[in-house]
């Protein structure tokens, strides 16, 4: 887990508490005034100030505040903040009819039904989340607190930079609450008050989930009686310290002697295939002169280190490095601990401001200053003999990773960092580090036809400067052939120079990693077998078994597991079956790892396409890992080989042999026996031999010496694997079986209701798409009726059908013939390879009374069809094991959805996975 400690840095809190509202009176008011949240941002105020995270005047509260002052509000602390921008919404949530959007209610909110902007006053979430993302800050906090705040989580999915967005809500989708007692906070935020309040440090992923324990032991329900139940959504590892407990200062006595000195660092002897300049190159940096006067005052200097572009990198601030140096000549505390201040995993881009009062210079003496809360600390760098020495700040350089490696290359920045290769002869830092990833053809795509774009945005649907993040110096993939991608057929005139090592740094084969109790038993079967061999062998042995790999388009590893895919006598279409699975894939393998203990009869029966070496290093979420796995080694996958790749820009010669010098050296060090440590310890192998770096720990289910394997990727071959896999992601084919029996009236007006469910998903879906509409009930001709004929449609068209034409029939539903005709409708052709979904929206009361032998006869007829079925079952529990409705979903390799899932978004995900829409 990556924690982000903003203190000292620029933190902004806005807590926006809509406690009064203009209009409240019928036909268009709001349901009225909340007093209770008057008192929520009063408690949230106090609570922050306590926390010393956030400064005095780092927090600003918004009294009911009209739209128009709520934006103005926003932009203000989303431009200031660099650290952590923490927004806070209490007051009236609101969704329209189709639930596509969450609008915050501000005091001037009315409601119109019908209109065309809905709800008047009120401010999108959508609009919200585009505010904040102009922010520089490196971690974005979004605390909502209000009717329907889950529905704000299918928005956050949306967002090309969500790894910096951490969102808390109240309730779960489609869901009103309470405010309780006036004379007291809200129930969710008067938890989350006494959670803040406590002593000691806490992060957001503690506080979500010790909330969500706190208000299931409650016992409260929701406005429709069912379990009131707060949601989260956050990057996996990712969090940040919202509040810490006061620190008393620790007294240490001065030096008694003289300070014993090191000789020069010495550096390993350089790597015979590196690039760049010599690491031993003299590295200058700014040094402060004194002014005049009893103190030294160094302001608003800017310390660029970067280029003549509009892209400077976020520079490490000058306080944490002369903390650093304080502690010790090397760069550790008294504990041992390395300094994490120059490997953040954003990156702001303007000059920071710094001052260091140094106070009684003819005495020596130390002094530190502090302002306002946490905010500023300033003080001096380290005393050596009879001279004081003050670190300016170091060059930073800016490493940019596949997302897999990213853990890794964090680990090893660290490690560089204090280490004697890194260390000036005055004991000062010569770099800084700031690792951060971004998806890997994204990456592809920018550096081989979009660094002109990169350097100067010209265009709002071409930005790799907000897409990606800043220019990067050194660029880590996950295989050479990425680096061979980008050079071929390249620009004429880039503006990025590419230099590869020839060597990789280290190896990883991707693996099958299977569950020990389906795994294969002989070393044959683990080693000698194709991908596609493999899984036809486990689902001979588990009928239950799946098999899941990252999304191919985000990271390398999902890009070799779909080379080994393809590799066989199947077409694309069938390849793609075998990894088929409910909702988006999981961008990175280590989120993979992560998502498959949630459900545990998922993780007893699914294998995992993953880098070998996250079995040894791990993931975030180990503490709720349940099945240990087996590593099956398919022959036809190319294995993840990182390779150190400078990058230099035209332009940018300020500091160009330094900035050379300084990647010269940290690829050294990578090369060199400390690097090479890092990795072994991350569980990666020797590029060239087949053993494990460390052969000393034993891997539990990895074997010491790897198999021959297809080792290292071909360039034609990852660029024909992601041509293919996005060819087969192209216009999809949705079938809507909407149960229109007499039992879902019940079930049927209202955004959470059966039409209004299909609405909310038909966001998904392009114009390319093909979809229709079958009503299922059954009136004696057939088992359906048309409401929208099979086409593509128009989202406003489709909806205007569906509000004329679906309406709840004195009848009963056929769920035998219905699901039976749809399977015969979606059959595929020969010419026709588009993806398939059926979604049959249910309340389940015929299902349930279906014979055995009918329900086996559907069952039967969906395995062969080959075609997903999505069953949304609007009754508690009617996903349950056993329950008809989720066999039939399990047979069809779909999904059973119900009242737990958070059917609208969960829905709309399905959908869009099949269709081209941009939800």
């Amino acid at each position: 887990m990556i924690r982000l400690d903003p203190r000292g840095q620029s933190n902004r809190a806005l807590l926006v508490g809509v406690s009064e509202y203009d209009h409240t009176d019928p036909p268009h008011g709001v349901p009225g005034d909340l007093p209770a949240v008057k008192l929520n941002v009063n408690r949230l105020r106090e609570v922050l100030a306590r926390g010393r995270v956030f400064g005095e005047h780092e927090i600003r509260v918004a009294r009911s505040p009209s739209l128009e002052d709520f934006e103005r509000e926003l932009l203000s602390a989303a431009a200031e903040a660099k650290g952590v921008l923490l927004l806070y919404f209490a007051g009236h949530g609101a969704i329209p009819s189709a639930g596509d959007e969450l609008f915050l209610q501000m005091r001037n909110a009315r409601v119109v039904a019908g209109g065309q902007a809905v709800f008047p006053g009120a401010e999108p979430f959508t609009t919200v989340l585009a505010m904040l993302a102009t922010s520089q800050a490196q971690r974005i906090v979004v605390i909502l607190d209000c009717c329907f705040a889950g529905n704000a989580a299918w928005v956050r999915e949306t967002l090309s930079d969500k790894h910096r967005l951490l969102l808390m809500m109240s309730v779960q989708a489609n869901h009103r609450i309470d405010a309780d007692d006036p004379r007291t906070p809200t129930p969710y935020t008067a938890e989350l008050v006494r959670l803040l309040d406590e002593e000691g440090e806490t992060g957001f992923l503690d506080l979500s989930e010790r909330i969500r324990e706190r208000m299931a032991a409650r016992g409260l329900t929701t406005v429709r009686r069912e379990a009131w139940e707060p949601l989260c959504r956050a990057e996996p590892g990712e969090d940040v310290l919202l509040v810490a407990k006061p620190r008393t200062p620790e007294r240490h006595a001065g030096p008694t002697g003289p300070e014993t000195q090191d000789g020069p660092a010495e550096h390993p002897d350089p790597h015979p295939r590196r690039t760049g300049a010599a690491p031993d190159t003299p590295v200058t940096t700014p040094t402060p002169e004194p002014t005049s006067g009893s103190g030294l005052t160094l302001g608003d200097t800017d310390t660029d280190t970067d280029t003549d572009t509009d892209t400077d990198v976020s520079r490490t601030s000058l306080t944490v490095r002369l903390l650093d140096r304080l502690r010790s000549p090397r760069g550790k505390d008294r504990t041992g601990r390395s300094d994490r201040s120059g490997t953040t995993g954003g990156a702001g881009r303007r000059r920071t401001p710094w001052a260091v009062p140094l106070f009684g210079l003819l005495s020596l003496s130390l002094a530190l200053l502090t302002a306002g809360t946490y905010g500023v600390i300033a003080l001096v760098g380290h005393l050596r003999g009879d001279t004081a020495t003050v670190c300016a700040p170091a060059l930073e350089l800016r490493v940019m990773a596949d997302p897999d490696l990213e853990p890794t290359m964090r680990v090893a920045a660290d490690a560089y960092l204090t280490s004697a290769a890194n260390t000036l002869d005055d004991g000062c830092r010569r770099t800084g580090i700031t690792v951060y990833s971004a998806g890997s053809s994204d990456v592809v795509t920018a550096l081989h036809r979009q660094t002109a774009a990169w350097r100067e945005p010209r265009d709002e649907d071409v930005n790799p400067q907000r897409d990606i993040g800043p220019q990067p110096d050194i660029w880590i993939p996950a295989s050479r052939a990425d680096f061979a991608r980008v050079m071929e057929d390249r620009d004429t005139d880039p503006w990025a120079v590419l230099e590869a090592a020839d060597e990789p740094l280290a190896y990883s084969p991707v693996v099958l990693a299977v569950p020990r109790a389906i795994a294969a038993d002989s070393m044959e079967s683990r080693t000698d077998l194709t991908l596609n061999r493999m899984i036809e062998d486990l689902s001979e042995r588990d009928e239950k078994a799946d098999v899941r790999r990252p999304d191919p388009e985000f990271t390398d590893v999902g890009l070799l597991a779909t080379i080994g895919l393809y590799g066989g006598d199947e077409s694309v279409a069938a390849a793609e079956q075998l990894v088929a699975q409910s909702g988006p894939p999981s961008p990175t393998a280590a989120e993979l790892l992560c998502t498959l203990p949630d459900r545990e009869d998922v993780d007893n029966h699914t294998a995992a396409l993953v880098p070998e070496f996250l079995m040894r290093s791990g993931v975030g979420c180990d503490s709720t890992t349940r099945t240990r796995r087996t590593a099956q080694y398919p022959k036809d996958v190319p294995g993840v080989a990182p390779v150190f790749v400078r990058v230099t820009w035209q332009g940018a010669d300020r500091d160009k042999e330094a900035r050379d010098a300084s990647a010269a050296s940290f690829q050294d060090w990578l090369t060199g026996e400390e690097g090479q440590a890092v990795f072994a310890e991350n569980g990666f192998r020797n590029p060239y031999k087949w053993e494990l770096l460390d052969r000393d720990t034993k891997v539990d289910g990895v074997l010491v010496a790897s198999p021959p394997l297809d080792r290292f990727a071909r360039q034609d071959k990852m660029d024909e694997a992601l041509k293919e896999y996005r060819a087969a992601g192209g216009p999809g084919r949705v079938l809507y079986l909407l149960d229109s029996s007499l039992s879902m009236d019940n079930v049927w007006k209202g955004s959470s209701g059966a039409p209004g469910l299909l609405k909310q998903s038909l966001g998904g879906l392009g114009e390319q798409d093909e979809y229709g509409v079958w009503a299922v009930a059954d009136t004696g001709d057939r088992s359906y009726e048309e409401l929208l004929k099979s086409g593509s449609h128009r989202r406003a068209d489709a909806e205007h059908a569906l509000d004329a034409r679906a309406r709840v029939r004195d009848a009963e539903a056929d769920p035998h013939d219905a699901l039976d005709a749809a399977f015969e409708a979606m059959e595929r052709s020969e010419t026709d390879n588009r993806r398939r979904l059926i979604v049959y929206i249910t309340d389940s009361e015929d299902s349930d009374q279906l014979s055995q032998d009918r329900l086996e006869d559907i069952l039967s007829g969906a395995r062969p069809a080959e075609v997903p079925v999505t069953v949304v079952s609007l009754t508690n529990g009617g996903c349950d094991p056993g329950r008809p409705d989720r066999q039939i979903a399990d047979a069809s390799k779909g999904r059973c959805l119900d009242s737990g899932d958070d059917p609208g978004t969960a829905l709309r995900d399905e959908v869009a996975r099949t269709g081209t829409g941009d939800e």
